[in-house]
């Protein structure tokens, strides 16, 4: 069998012209015309040669990947299950049984049998792709509602199920996405619909028995923008969003009358983002519109555009959610880049919430019912594993319910976390946590590799990695850099990575690098790096700019075509991403900037770092061709011998294969690449 070469695309300029500047493209074939089905035996065969290329020089590091793996299984509790929670007469709860790829998801009245209301394995027989989008159980607990994915498109077909027989007794849809939400009567529930450009544009009431769903709200205002539907925590209302990533706008319907015209709690107003939940008669807002930190305010149900302010705007204190319980109100925010819960009672008093760390990530968990008299947190640091605690409401007292276990042994007294600060090159100070294993020098001889994401407001929490230690455990320290892009330091950290600034994203990220090696962490070419879909943008852009840095680089689902893509409307996000990114068809000034970084287009004749690249052919978010062309023209203009590999899931999207365990070996293979450039495969493999 000839052994494989690395794959040579066929080079076919497609010119375009905007702006009056002519754009070519030599890599445009790949996107298959018929996307989202991709059969072109042209583009097929070549992803096929790609991957087959993956393979052939991966085979040499199998000991190493295989060693690896076992780890990473090794860490996992093969009969892990979740802390049941209460909901009415019943407690739910999921587990593994012992090699299960996915969960079990059951119920039990409260000092009742158990009963298994939901069985993945089962439903996932057969497919190499399985994914749950939720579940709901209907009010009277006689049916569930539940949403499937067997290939990766994220279209999910919503059925329902007796519980009494475990027969699914409805197919609603193949065309869903989120958790159906069912109505206060147990005969209908309201889901979102996706349309044939994966957009979410419609919420649709379907009523037991009948063929036809009726429409609860269309967006038809705006393409950009996607709507969602969930319910208030006291039960009596659906919450209808529209947004896009900086404008929102909600409308409440009843549950126990869905009939009911929505009722629109405040106009949309370009840049205001808001949310809400509901107590009683009362609507409670997090609102953007008087502080980019966010305010909490308050509404009657007949006036819900009179929002009266409740808790102020803070430079100090990001709100970043909260839930409207019956006796209190749990606020989630962030004091400088520090999680923090706070409850807030009626008469204006308020409790903060004490962890044990200084430095944590902590989050409001699964609270099912209209009060949480315990409230269920999840709670984790870069050394502390995966915690769920009850807050006591009444006594103050976190009662630990849960811990993570690590079956093959941790000890968190061998590692230690810090959290530096790196003064950027415009002055900004970028957090940076790392993890390492004690003894580490701080000499510039050591290794580090280093995570971003940095795009939409989502922060990157310290949290604890059990994987993550295959890496600590061979020296090599993680460190993850809050860029902004992300909310970390609050919102305006968000907007300053955005649009106009988004190269601050890319510079922070080159700045954080620079500062561990000032500090003494490494050398520079002895950082490896990784980031998915937007982070896959940010490795991009940073080898572009400085290849030198990085010893070893992996982009998952990395995107990277930004120019072509944001000038692309019929492309499924493309209209929704333009308040992230800029809008190029209509706006020169963000056709230039975007052309200025944009990743693919800012390929150039030069070294750069050993890179491992990951795609998924049915991916609806970044598309297969963005990795697969940026590969192309990286293999055709690079100017050094460095691996580039790029891997295609050819049945998977955008979180790459499902099953806990066959995500592990994904991760093995991209530690095992990572230590290989680093020169440590022979000594690691065990």
């Amino acid at each position: 069998m000839p052994t494989p070469q690395p794959p040579v695309a066929a080079v076919r300029p497609h010119s375009t012209t905007h702006h009056g500047v002519t754009i070519t493209d030599d890599y445009a074939w790949l996107k298959d015309p018929a996307y989202p089905v991709v059969s072109d035996p042209e583009i097929l065969a070549h992803v096929e040669a790609e991957n087959a290329w993956f393979e052939a020089n991966m085979a040499p590091l199998k000991p190493l990947t295989d060693t690896i793996y076992a780890e990473l299984k090794g860490r996992v509790k093969q009969d892990d299950a979740s802390v049941p929670v209460k909901d009415g007469a019943h407690e739910y709860w999921w587990q593994f049984a012992p090699g299960a790829q996915y969960r079990t998801w059951l119920r039990r009245p409260l000092g009742g049998d158990e009963q298994v209301i939901l069985d993945e394995p089962a439903l996932a027989a057969g497919h190499d792709y399985f994914r749950l989008a939720g579940s709901s159980v209907s009010p009277d607990g006689r049916l569930l509602a539940y949403a499937t994915d067997t290939d990766g498109s994220e279209r999910f077909t919503l059925k329902i199920r007796d519980l009494a027989t475990g027969a699914d007794i409805e197919t609603v849809t193949s065309a869903s996405v989120g958790v159906p939400v069912w109505a206060a009567d147990s005969a209908s529930l309201a889901w979102t619909e996706v349309n044939d450009n994966w957009r979410r544009f419609r919420i649709r009431l379907h009523r037991l028995g009948q063929p036809e769903d009726t429409t609860l709200y269309e967006e038809i205002e705006d393409k950009g923008f996607g709507v969602g539907v969930g319910r208030s925590q006291d039960r009596a209302w659906f919450v209808i969003a529209t947004s896009d990533h900086v404008t929102s706008e909600v409308r409440l319907v009843p549950t126990a009358a869905p009939d009911t015209p929505p009722l629109l709690v405040r106009p949309r107003q370009p840049g205001v983002a808001y949310d809400v939940d509901v107590r009683g008669d009362t609507i409670f807002i997090r609102t953007n519109d008087t502080h980019v930190n966010f305010r909490l305010a308050t509404a009657a149900i007949p006036a819900p555009g009179d929002w009266r302010e409740l808790v102020p705007g803070s430079d100090q204190d990001y709100i970043t959610g909260f839930r409207a319980f019956a006796s209190y109100l749990a606020i989630q925010g962030r004091r400088d880049g520090l999680d923090q819960i706070r409850l807030r009672r009626d008469d204006g008093s308020e409790t903060l919430v004490p962890f044990p760390e200084a430095s944590y990530s902590v989050g409001i968990g699964a609270n099912l019912e209209p009060d949480a008299p315990l409230l269920r947190l999840g709670y984790t640091s870069m050394v502390t594993p995966a915690t769920v605690f009850d807050y006591d409401v009444a006594t103050g007292l976190l009662i630990t319910r849960k811990v993570q276990v690590v079956p093959s042994g941790y000890d968190a007294g061998q590692y230690a976390t810090e959290r530096l600060v790196v003064t950027a090159r415009d002055g900004a100070r970028v957090p940076v946590s790392i993890v390492y294993k004690q003894g580490f020098p701080r000499d510039g001889s050591g290794r580090v590799h280093l995570y971003g994401y940095g795009a939409y407001g989502i922060a990157m929490s310290p949290a604890f990695s059990a994987g993550r230690l295959s890496l600590l455990d061979r020296g090599i320290a993680y460190a993850i850099a809050h860029i902004r892009g992300g909310d970390d330091m609050g919102y305006q950290w968000y907007l300053d990575g955005k649009l106009e600034k988004r190269t601050n994203a890319f510079t922070d990220f080159v700045d954080a690098a620079r500062g561990l090696i000032a500090a003494g962490w490494a050398r520079e070419g002895n950082i490896s790096a990784s980031g998915g879909s937007a982070g896959g943008e940010l490795m991009g852009a940073v080898i572009n700019s400085d290849p030198g840095l990085w010893r070893a680089v992996v982009a998952d689902v990395p995107f990277v075509d930004v120019l072509n893509t944001m000038l692309d409307d019929s492309l499924p996000l493309t209209p929704g991403e333009w308040p992230e990114w800029g809008n190029p068809i209509t706006d020169k000034a963000a056709f230039d900037l975007i052309r200025s970084y944009s990743p693919y287009d800012n390929v150039t004749a030069q070294d750069y770092p050993p890179l491992l690249v990951t795609a998924g052919l049915n991916d609806p978010r970044v598309t297969y061709w963005e990795p697969a062309k940026w590969v192309a023209k990286l293999r055709a203009r690079k100017t050094d011998s460095n691996i580039l590999l790029l891997k295609t899931n050819m049945g998977a999207g955008h979180g790459g294969k499902s099953g806990r365990f066959a995500a592990l070996e994904e991760q093995a293979e991209e530690y095992a690449f990572i230590l290989a450039q680093f020169g440590l495969a022979d000594a690691a493999a065990g």
